[in-house]
């Protein structure tokens, strides 16, 4: 059977723990070639790369990683080891310094912006200048063969005062152990004198190999025996069968799995496999009675959790295939509820979003979604709202990129003085369509309704210079413009005018103008009352300030 991302990657995970990374970033590859969006194949991949001592290959990884996951703490740690190996202290630091901003209390985080600071502290000393240099590579390698020291070297705590000894050696000549570890670097065992710099212990007499114990004699029935040859050769069936549906070669891998059931009828997974081949065949109906023949199978000789589970995953395969993807959820589902894995639970996410956009996509009906607009405009005139309401629901479902209904449900809701869903159709039925001076003009009456005159204007404005002869957005400028007058007038402070004003991200920056608060501070003093007439001569100055008078900030009388 072909093999999933997911085992790649456990195979991938297996040859790094038993240090063979090429192995290990072959696997991870074919991982990432089968599924490119996982950040955790990059992680690993990563993680082999830097531990064969490709540093450059590691950092790649790790920035792939980040990008595809952002919130992934472990993804910080490897980019900013291979920065670290890289001796890119500084960039190394900031690395580690934005993922302990997302994870405060990760404690591999903060032991390796340590270990990475510590470096930087011993490179900007000259690296192998002062006391601490006497710990550099070539000199440590000394201790590698030493009878004491040498086994020590795997031995965190010890490395620790290592480093501490590197970054600041002062603070550790009153520990015994490190003195001795000097006196062995520095004379091999020969005290502080020094004199051979060449010093290199002597070869260690290898360790007797130790034999293997010779295995215990099984002591099996001759039933047990019987069974253990049954499953034996059962397990052969399949793997030829494996390697005939990796050919594509579908007759003899059939032949193959019934035989192998036939053999050993109490593994249902060979009616999956036996399944796999006939959805690859495109019989999705006859691979999903076989995986049910399995469950029912599976009831009687009490199959195992995990086989039901992937039993469950091959019928999902199957409604896939079929392009039925609620089946399909409902499988995995009912797979999950058997074992858990993580990768299906991504895997039913993606696929409810895709049933969600498949289910608007097959809603969509130009000719019904006009029927219900229709019926809308009825209610409208007839003052139901709610009803009306109701029926431009249905016709932007219906037709969702039509931006006149879109327009029309915001008229509706806007009457019901629901005027954030108001300004949220409108500004859609605008994304829709740019020079759609209907929804301009509609847009001008929200926001005049909700008292953001300044933006009123904007949105009238822009309806005019689409059609300078539209009535419904010269009348909406009267409008707006009577507001702002009589706000003026008034004398008294609209608080909810200018709260909608100050909270406007434009507004807060024309405050923050350094030429627009000193025109301010002049228009308050007599004195340079001139002054502020001059720098109103000015259009974008002039521009600002009007908008500012729109918004209630500045009264005018």
């Amino acid at each position: 059977m072909s093999k999933s991302a997911s085992d790649y990657k456990n195979e991938g995970n297996a040859h790094l723990q038993a240090k063979n990374y090429d192995e290990a970033i072959k696997c991870y590859s074919a991982a990432i070639e089968l599924d490119p969006k996982d950040h955790v194949f990059f992680s690993n991949r990563s993680a082999a790369y830097l531990s064969k001592g490709d540093a450059q290959n590691a950092l790649k990884d790790g920035e792939q990683c980040i990008l595809l996951n952002s919130s992934f703490v472990k993804g910080y740690s490897r980019k900013g080891a291979a920065l670290h190996a890289l001796k890119k202290y500084d960039e190394a630091i900031k690395v580690y310094e934005t993922g302990l901003n997302i994870a405060p209390t990760d404690a591999g985080l903060k032991s390796a912006l340590a270990d990475v600071q510590n470096a930087k502290e011993s490179a900007s000393m000259g690296g192998n200048s002062g006391m601490g240099g006497l710990f550099g590579p070539q000199m440590l390698a000394k201790l590698v063969g030493h009878p004491k020291f040498g086994p020590k070297l795997a031995d965190p705590a010890f490395m620790a005062k290592i480093r501490m000894m590197q970054s600041n050696p002062q603070a550790m000549l009153q520990d015994p152990e490190m003195m001795e570890v000097l006196q062995a670097i520095l004379g091999g065992m020969g005290g502080m004198g020094g004199e051979d710099d060449n010093f290199t212990p002597p070869p260690q007499p290898a360790k007797p190999k130790v034999p293997e114990p010779e295995p215990e004699p099984e002591n099996l029935t001759e039933e047990e025996m019987a069974a253990r040859e049954i499953k034996k050769k059962a397990t052969a069936l399949k793997e030829k069968g494996n390697s005939f549906y990796k050919e594509k070669n579908f007759p003899e891998a059939i032949k193959h799995y019934e035989e192998a059931f036939s053999t050993d009828p109490s593994n249902i997974l060979y009616k999956s496999n036996l399944a796999a081949v006939y959805i690859e065949m495109g019989e999705c109906d006859k691979a999903i009675d076989i995986c049910n023949q399995a469950l029912e199978l599976g009831k009687q000789s009490r199959s195992s959790f995990d086989d039901i589970a992937k039993v469950y995953q091959r019928i999902a395969g199957a409604h896939l295939k079929k392009n039925d993807v609620k089946e399909a959820i409902e499988a995995y589902k009912t797979a999950q509820f058997n074992k858990k894995d993580k990768d299906i639970e991504r895997k039913i996410k993606n696929l409810e979003l895709e049933y969600e956009k498949l289910k608007r996509e097959q809603y969509v009906n130009p000719e019904l979604a006009l029927a219900a607009k229709e019926r809308g405009n009825t209610a409208f005139r007839d003052g139901k709202f709610p009803e009306a309401i109701q029926e431009y629901e249905e016709a932007v479902k219906r037709d969702p990129k039509n931006a006149p209904y879109r327009n029309n449900l915001a008229a509706a809701y806007l009457k019901m003085g629901l005027f954030n869903e108001a300004k949220k159709e409108v500004e859609k039925s605008l994304e829709l369509d740019r020079n759609y001076v209907k929804a301009w003009a509609k847009k001008g009456d929200i926001e005049l309704y909700m008292k953001e005159y300044h933006k009123a204007m904007d949105s009238y404005r822009a309806g005019l210079q689409i059609d300078p002869a539209s009535d419904l957005c010269k009348q909406g400028m009267r409008n707006v413009e009577q507001k702002i007058y009589a706000g003026n007038q008034s004398g008294a402070p609209d608080s909810e005018r200018a709260a909608h004003a100050m909270a406007d991200p434009e507004i807060q920056m024309i405050l923050q103008d350094p030429v627009i608060r000193t025109v301010l501070q002049d228009m308050q003093d007599p004195a340079r009352a001139r002054f502020a007439q001059d720098a109103l001569n000015d259009v974008s100055v002039r521009t600002k300030i009007e908008k500012l008078v729109a918004a209630g900030i500045l009264q005018i009388k």
